[in-house]
């Protein structure tokens, strides 16, 4: 009887493992497959308009065009952090419906590097070339190419190192994509030839208007025709995103592993390590919010910050001083450092708010910042950068204002989110909806689609 009893209750637990192993299986197999039930919107500099993105239901792909095509992606470096990521994104939605496509990386380390090893290797798999950035082979591709699309503005330093007396004639079908928000990459060695591509495709409307003006007050040059292109999040993601299965043990375990319980609030911040993204104000916010919550006796759940993008083999100066403000506030039992990962969903799974605290002038996008609305998690963000674009204060999130000035404010807003259950289960779903509305990958493929038609037009008219 005893036997049959412990056969008994071990069934829902082989059941659960059966479908969880089902969805692990679908989910690693299963091509990008287009969400069909969404609107979406193309937004561009140049008419600043919203217009109306069709369902995908039974419409072809809209990169469908670009078959067949020669498309050259140029990246500064090949690494985890944002701008390559896209990169590859893009380049894998152009192989999928039968570009050919092929990748340079400009910078690259002297000594074998696990990360772009990886990175190309999963490359190669998803049917993109992979080439060396300088030399003949590089030359002859980008010149036959019918579309280059640098990505950085670090990246323009390859036109001129690489191509040489031909970069008049590749300029006409170059489409640069820009990331970046800071003052230090407006120099002239990287973007004298800006004005005479085909185009500049950037992921937020702020950073246009910041480029538009600083290059012509710095450099005294002229931006080209200039696409605002909001990213979206990819099939995948929102797959996980949306089976509560895999999210349910997704969530258990990464709390298990990080030693947070069931009940406890976790609030995350998901960046690269550094003083610009703002984790070294937000452990103080999170420091200042529990203090807070002792002087004021506030019942609440125990508060975790989880802090993801370290690199535990070579920790910086500033993640050094991250550490021992935890050791020197009495908190490490409560903070947690997660080196820093290509995938973020068991973290989104797991945590309870997210922590956008980009500094100075923001996030260019912010791709984290949709991921988790799509985990139906609030968003606390920096009034600053692509995050203004995203964020709807008060509805999908809070925002606070950058710098030091920004750490109460932060606190504060922890403490809105940690006191009431009822806003942060609102802010999530209105997160969630407005993901579906407007920043699924079919969006992007949408709205990348029209960009890449007009760049394709103009270099046939510049041939």
């Amino acid at each position: 009887m005893a036997k049959n009893s412990a056969a008994v209750r071990g069934w829902p637990l082989m059941v659960l493992l059966l479908i969880v192993l089902f969805t692990a299986i679908i989910f690693f197999i299963k091509a990008a497959y287009d969400s069909c039930n969404a609107h979406g919107y193309v937004q561009t500099e140049s008419f600043n308009r919203l217009k109306p993105i069709p369902s995908m239901r039974f419409q072809e792909n809209p990169l469908a065009f670009m078959k067949f095509k020669l498309v050259l992606l140029v990246s500064h470096e090949l690494s985890l952090s944002g701008g390559p990521l896209l990169l590859m994104e893009l380049a894998f939605l152009l192989s999928g419906v039968g570009t050919e496509v092929v990748w340079l990386t400009n910078q690259k380390p002297v000594e074998p590097d696990e990360v772009i090893y990886s990175l190309e290797h999963k490359m190669l798999e998803k049917g993109v070339k992979v080439f060396p950035a300088k030399g003949q082979e590089a030359i002859d591709t980008a010149l036959k190419a019918d579309m280059i699309i640098l990505n950085t503005a670090v990246a323009g330093k390859w036109l001129d190192a690489v191509l040489k007396e031909d970069v008049s004639r590749v300029l006409p079908k170059v489409l640069w994509w820009i990331h970046e928000m800071r003052g230090h990459y407006f120099k002239l060695e990287y973007v004298k030839h800006l004005p005479f591509v085909a185009g500049a495709m950037i992921d937020s409307h702020t950073t246009a208007d910041y480029w538009k003006n600083r290059t012509q007050e710095r450099l005294g040059i002229k931006m080209p025709d200039t696409y605002v292109v909001h990213l979206g999040n990819s099939n995948d993601l929102m797959e996980v995103a949306e089976d509560t299965v895999a999210r349910r043990v997704l969530h258990e375990h990464v709390r298990e592993s990080l030693g947070v319980r069931k009940e406890d609030l976790v609030f995350a911040i998901i960046n690269s390590v550094s003083r610009g993204k703002g984790q070294d104000l937000f452990l103080r916010s999170f420091y200042e919010s529990l203090q807070i919550i002792q002087e004021k006796k506030l019942q609440v759940p125990s508060l975790h910050a989880v802090v993801v993008g370290s690199d535990m083999n070579a920790q910086t100066k500033f993640e050094t001083e991250l550490r021992n403000f935890v050791v020197e506030k009495r908190i490490h039992d409560r903070v947690h450092f997660v080196n820093k990962t290509l995938n973020v969903s068991p973290y989104l799974a797991s945590i309870d708010v997210l922590v956008q605290n980009s500094q100075a002038r923001g996030e260019c996008f912010g791709r984290i910042t949709i991921e988790a609305m799509a985990f139906q998690l609030p968003v606390l963000g920096t009034a600053a950068g692509g995050t203004m674009e995203i964020v709807l204060n008060g509805t999908t999130g809070w925002l606070h204002p950058a710098g030091k000035e920004g750490v109460t404010a932060l606190a504060e807003n922890i403490i809105k989110l940690s006191t009431d259950v009822n806003m942060r289960l609102r802010m999530g779903k209105k997160g969630y909806e407005r993901v579906k509305e407007i920043f699924l990958e079919h969006h992007m493929s949408h709205r990348i689609s029209d960009v890449l038609k007009d760049v394709l037009r103009k270099a046939k008219n510049n041939a």
